[in-house]
């Protein structure tokens, strides 16, 4: 990476934080003017998407580097087998992640941690409370505007700032590229404030990471993320129509109660698997 000025790691993460910080208060404020002007939720959802991600990101990185976007990896395109690959993985892991998202719920801190329970299932149903309204969906043409937003604008913005900026400018520290990986996969997890969802997201996380280092195109990671938000998104609508049962994707794989997980185990195999394959596979065209 050509860097345009030596500046510490440590600061660099302290600069991007920084930016970040005011992003997210120029969004607040713009939010709030978008209210009073009768816009709605996702209006104010892109304010945060572009003040707080992308911008802090892109300016960040413009300090940091001659080449920003080059460094970014978003002046590369996704291969049509890395589309695949990411479908494909989707599917698979689909019994495995949900019967994480369930162990995470099922969470229950010790009675001297209470006051920290209380505040974290506070946390989580408030944003629950978010969530619901952004999916109450009953047209196409709310459909569109909220895969747009929370799909494709949410995928975008939350990888340019933590896989486009934060993880690749702590690669350039002395730390592996597993240990970058997971540090930011766990920085991603806990932004977003939902401790009973902090373990699938880290996994989500780890996998968007890994796809970013072995195929070197942020793009990849980007249609991933917006893969897995659109589909909660049509999911939503299909249940709010009546076309399929609520949180039907949720259940899939589900063991009953008491027994064994033979599915989530089959499903976590096959997707190490496959997460094995291709970063054999990209890591063998890298070295030709």
């Amino acid at each position: 990476m050509e860097k345009k000025t030596q500046i510490k790691l440590s600061t660099r993460l302290l600069l991007l934080l920084t930016l970040m910080g005011i992003g997210l208060i120029v969004a607040s404020v713009l939010s709030k003017l978008l209210l009073l002007n009768g816009q709605g939720m996702l209006s104010m959802i892109i304010a945060q998407d572009v003040f707080a991600f992308i911008a802090p990101a892109l300016v960040a990185m413009a300090i940091f580097y001659r080449k920003p976007l080059h460094v970014m990896s978003l002046d590369r395109a996704p291969s049509w087998l890395s589309m695949c690959i990411i479908v494909v993985f989707y599917i698979v892991s689909l019994p495995a992640m949900n019967w994480l998202v369930v162990t995470n719920e099922a969470m229950s801190l010790p009675s001297w941690m209470s006051g920290i329970e209380q505040w974290m299932r506070l946390s989580e149903d408030s944003a629950a409370a978010v969530t619901k309204q952004l999916l109450d969906i009953h047209s196409i043409s709310q459909l569109l505007h909220t895969l747009f937003v929370v799909g494709f604008m949410a995928g975008l913005s939350e990888e340019m700032l933590f896989r486009g900026a934060m993880l690749r400018t702590m690669q350039d520290s002395r730390m592996s590229a597993h240990a970058v990986v997971w540090v930011v996969a766990i920085v991603f997890s806990a932004f977003h404030l939902q401790f009973y969802g902090f373990i699938p997201r880290m996994v989500l996380g780890l996998w968007l990471g890994y796809l970013l280092v072995w195929t070197r195109s942020l793009w990849v990671p980007i249609i991933a993320h917006t893969l897995n938000n659109s589909t909660v998104v049509i999911s939503s609508y299909l249940a709010n129509r009546g076309i399929v049962p609520e949180g039907y994707g949720d259940n899939l794989g589900l063991p009953a109660d008491g027994s064994l997980p033979w599915l989530p185990l089959l499903s976590f195999a096959a997707s190490l698997g496959i997460a094995i394959c291709t970063h054999r596979y990209y890591t063998a065209r890298q070295t030709d």
